[in-house]
Formats: structure tokens, sequence, C-alpha cells
């Protein structure tokens, strides 16, 4: 009779965790605990953030990545590494090659960052783009592999690199030891896994909870159907942790420890962005601020003590100033309102004056004289304004149909 076939026990624990950061010594920065008024209030009890946007690179891939390359033999140093990347893992791979001479080539993904390419190729790396998603640049760094013997260096599907990024779990417990909660933006997996082992094998009474971008889910539905299943397509600004597909030992190790995996929307994640450049001054990027948009959207959902991780800060400028424009909109900072008017002279102005005696500040006007949907001798006039919110925005457009003006939006 033949035996049923077992998977093996995940050969990583506490023990190994605490190794990788005897390795990482010197290397990684032990990133600030930092408690938030305004996410305290917000929850009603302590929320402290874990920083990780002020690890070196500017993430915590670095953690994972130089633990892995400083494990490898030096045979395998001489053949070089490769690795795929959207950018942060690319960071930690180029800056652990700088630091352990070790030759890195990492492909990355049409469209990747300009700023995570330049500081990949600052560390000294070579880029390679290929395909639109991560996957389809793991998939050249694969072949890449096959033909010059380079070591694939996985972003998060390996026991290394999950103790690596394990090492933000030991600082986590002490830290913050009464933390009850602890919510870290998910990919695949890598940083939530490591995180869990530590955490649980210190302290399993912490609940774990998993953030995912809504465009880029893959663990909820992989979770259903017990074993990890490819996204058929993924779109979200949080490249971060935009993985179209759980990996297997990621996967066991977030079924097993994690207590639940939540996902958060587009707008969230550009509200708590926009919310912790000014209540905290703190510059993430999209998927570095995941945990905080989970708080946002559930602020009683959760018991306190509770801990978000900011995994990463590598943001474009241009896409940071796009962000907090979407995160000021959908707050209701930013009102967009269409207006007919009398085409006589003064009633521009006539308009503008109601709009600034309720205290709103115009950012752009455009006239539109033919269209349909106006009655003869009428103006549409398309206003951007800012706001002060929703409420003040609900009063504006109240104030303008009482005086008798069209408005639409």
């Amino acid at each position: 009779m033949t035996e049923p076939v077992t998977r093996p026990p995940l050969a990583l624990g506490l023990a190994e965790i605490q190794a990788a950061r005897e390795v990482l010594r010197g290397v990684a920065v032990e990133t600030p605990m930092e408690r938030s008024r305004w996410l305290s209030a917000l929850c009603g009890g302590p929320v402290h953030l874990k920083c990780e946007n002020l690890q070196r690179t500017g993430s915590f891939k670095a953690r994972g990545a130089y633990y892995r390359m400083a494990r490898l033999t030096e045979a395998e140093r001489a053949n070089g590494v490769v690795a795929a990347s959207a950018g942060n893992h690319a960071q930690g791979v180029a800056l652990a090659g700088q630091l352990l001479g070790i030759h890195a080539t990492v492909f990355m993904p049409e469209g990747a960052p300009i700023p995570k390419e330049r500081a990949t190729r600052g560390y000294g790396a070579d880029v390679v783009f290929e395909g639109r998603y991560i996957e389809d640049a793991l998939v050249g760094a694969r072949r890449f592999a096959e033909e010059t013997g380079a070591v694939l260096i996985h972003p998060f599907d390996h026991a290394d690199i999950m103790a690596g990024q394990g090492t933000c779990g030991l600082e986590v417990a002490e830290q913050a030891p009464e933390a009850r909660t602890v919510l870290v933006p998910t990919g695949g997996g890598g940083l939530i896994a490591g995180v869990a082992i530590a955490l649980k094998a210190l302290r399993p009474d912490v609940h774990l909870v998993g953030v995912q971008a809504e465009g880029a889910a893959a663990y909820p539905t992989s979770l259903e159907q017990g074993a990890p299943v490819a996204l058929t397509s993924m779109r979200t600004m949080a490249d971060g942790i935009a993985v179209g597909m759980p990996g297997e030992l990621t996967f066991a190790a977030v079924r097993d420890l994690v207590d639940e995996v939540v996902t958060v929307s587009e707008d969230s994640m550009s509200r708590a962005l926009v919310a912790l450049v000014e209540r905290t001054k703190t510059i993430v990027e999209p998927a570095g601020a995941a945990a905080v948009a989970a708080l946002l959207d559930h602020p009683d959902r959760w018991r306190t003590p509770l801990v978000a991780v900011l995994s990463g800060g590598n943001i474009d400028p241009l896409l940071l100033g796009k962000v907090i424009r979407h995160g000021m909109a959908a707050a209701g900072r930013y009102h967009a309102m269409r207006v007919n008017i009398p085409d006589v002279p003064g009633g521009l102005a006539g308009l503008l004056l109601e709009v600034s005696d309720a205290g709103a500040n115009v950012i752009e006007v455009v006239h539109e004289r033919t269209s349909p949907t106006l009655h003869v001798g009428e103006v549409e006039v398309l206003l951007q304004l800012e706001t002060r919110g929703q409420d003040h925005s609900e009063r504006l457009l109240t104030r303008l149909r009482e005086r008798g003006y069209r408005v639409t939006g």
C-alpha cells in the first residue's frame, strides 16, 4: 500500500531568524517604532508605526537580500546573482552585491519606477527590462540563471529571504512588547511570513493581519483554494506588493500563522499616504501605506495596542504628486464641478465670488460654450476646487444651488 505523500515542515524557525539577525548586524538598520497620536485617537488605543521606509535602500527588502547572498558559497558568488523585482528587492540585491563583492543582474518589469531603476544601477547592478509584471521579469531572471549559472535570488520564496525579513518581526516584538495586533503589507509574502514565524514564536497571542492591494490580491483566493493560485490580471499603483501568485513557502507560512488577510483600495492607499505625509511627516510608497489604509478603512476592527508596518518609502516624485492629488480627491479635498451660468458680463465673477465667500480655493477654470446640454445664453464652467473636506464640499454645493446655479458634480 502506497504511503500518502506529505509536505515536510518548513525548515525555518525562530533560531534561524535570530541567526540572520547576527549576520545583518552593521548592515541592516534597526528601524524606529514611532507612536502615532493621530492613529491612536482614531483607533481608540495606542498605534505604533514600524518605519521600514527608513531601512537601507528604503525598504525591508535589504534584510532578506543581504542574508540570502551572504550565505552563498564562494563558487556561487563567482557566478554572480540574478533577481527579478519592480524595484525594492532590486535595490536590496544590488546593495548586497556591492557590499559582498558579487555581481548582480536585475530583471525589472517595463514601467518600473525610474528612481528605483536608477538606485539599482547606482549600487552597481545591471538592469534588464522584461514584461509587464514581476512574474514576467521572474521568467527572464530564471532564463538568465540557466544560461549563465548565476544564482537566482528570489524576491520572497526562499527560507533565507524569509529569515532576513523575519528580523523585522524580532524588532517589533522588542520595540512593542505590548502589541496585540500587527498589520503587514503583503505581496508575495516574504515579509509577513518571516514576521509571522518570529512573532508567533515569541508572542503567539499577537493577531497578525496581512494587507493586500485590491487590484493585486492573490492571497484571499489562494487561501480559500488551499494552494497558491495565480491572478489572471493585476492593476495597482502599489508596485511593491503587486505579486500575482504567492510562493510555496510563503503561502504555507501565511496559511499556518497569519490570522487574516484583508484588502485595501487605491483610494484608501492614496488617503493613507496623504495622511502620513500631513500627520506624521512621513513619506512612503503606496505599498508602504497599505497597513495604515486598512486602519483608516476599519479603525474599530482590531485590538490595540497595534503596530502598522510601513514597508517601504521608495516613490517616484511624479507618482507622489499624482497620489497626493488622488488622495485629496478621495478625502473630498479636491472637488471638480460643472456650473451653468448666464453668458453675461460679470457672470463668471459672480460665481467665483460665491466660491470665495464659501471658503473654497479655485485651482482651475475652464469655459465651455458649445454643448447640447446648454441653454441659449448659458456658459458651462468647469471648476477645479480645493476644499477642507467632504462636508465643506457639500456646503458649497448647497450654497450654489440656493443661489440659483445649475450644478453637477
